[in-house]
C-alpha cells in the first residue's frame, strides 16, 4: 500500500509540470514556429547596412562625374581638412552603406557639389550628383533630401531668397524625386528694414 501511494504523488506531481503550462517550465523540443531559443537575437527584416568608412577624397577626383572645377577647388582648408561632409546609411539597398558626399567652399561653406556613391560588385559608383552654389544632401530615413537656396537676381550669396528641399527615393536601379516643398524667405530679416509705415511720437495732448 505504501508503495502505491508513492507512485501515485510521483504521478500527481509529474503531471504538475508537464507541458499544460502549470509548472515552472514546458519541458520537450520548441516548436519550430517559435523562433531561435532565448539569448539568440533574430535579425531585423530592415537591418542597417554595414558601415565601411571610404577616402572621399579619392573617390571625388577620380570620378568622371565629378566637374573639372569641383576637382580644382577641392584644396584642404587647413592641415589635412578638406571641406566635405560625408554620411553613411542605407539609401539604395545594396548591402554596403551608402555613401553621400556634400563638398563645400573653405571660406563661406557653402555647398557646391553633393553626391550619392553605391557600392556595386567592389567598387562604389556614381548614382547622383548635382553641381550648384548653395546645395547640400542628408540622408532623412532612407531617403535622399537634398536642399538647393533660390537666388532672385541681385541676390547676396548669403541672402537668397527661398530654398528647394526635395526628396528623392531608390527605385528601378535610380532616384526618383518623390517630393518637394518650396520654401520662401522673408526680406525683413536682411538688414532690419521692416516695410511700412515710419513710428510716430506719441501726441503730448
Amino acid at each position: 500500500m505504501a508503495a502505491l501511494a508513492a507512485a501515485g504523488l510521483l504521478g500527481l506531481f509529474t503531471a504538475g509540470c508537464s507541458t499544460g503550462g502549470t509548472g515552472t517550465r514546458d519541458e520537450g523540443a520548441a516548436p519550430t514556429d517559435q523562433g531561435v531559443p532565448s539569448g539568440q537575437s533574430t535579425p531585423a527584416a530592415s537591418a542597417p547596412s554595414p558601415f565601411r568608412r571610404v577616402d572621399v577624397i579619392a573617390l571625388l577626383k577620380g570620378d568622371p562625374k565629378v566637374g573639372d572645377q569641383v576637382k580644382r577647388d577641392l584644396k584642404p582648408c587647413g592641415p589635412d581638412a578638406y571641406p566635405v561632409d560625408t554620411s553613411y546609411g542605407n539609401l539604395t539597398g545594396s548591402g554596403v552603406a551608402d555613401v553621400v558626399v556634400n563638398v563645400l567652399t573653405c571660406g563661406d561653406a557653402v555647398g557646391v557639389g553633393t553626391y550619392v556613391y553605391r557600392m556595386r560588385g567592389k567598387q562604389y559608383e556614381n548614382v547622383f550628383s548635382l553641381e550648384e552654389p548653395a546645395v547640400y544632401s542628408a540622408i532623412d530615413r532612407g531617403d535622399l533630401v537634398v536642399t538647393k537656396q533660390v537666388y532672385a537676381k541681385g541676390d547676396p550669396i548669403a541672402y537668397p531668397s527661398g530654398e528647394e528641399v526635395i526628396t528623392y527615393r531608390w527605385s528601378s536601379d535610380r532616384f526618383t524625386e518623390h517630393y518637394v516643398v518650396h520654401n520662401e524667405y522673408s526680406k525683413a530679416v536682411e538688414g532690419g528694414d521692416i516695410s511700412g509705415p515710419a513710428p510716430t511720437a506719441p501726441s503730448e495732448d
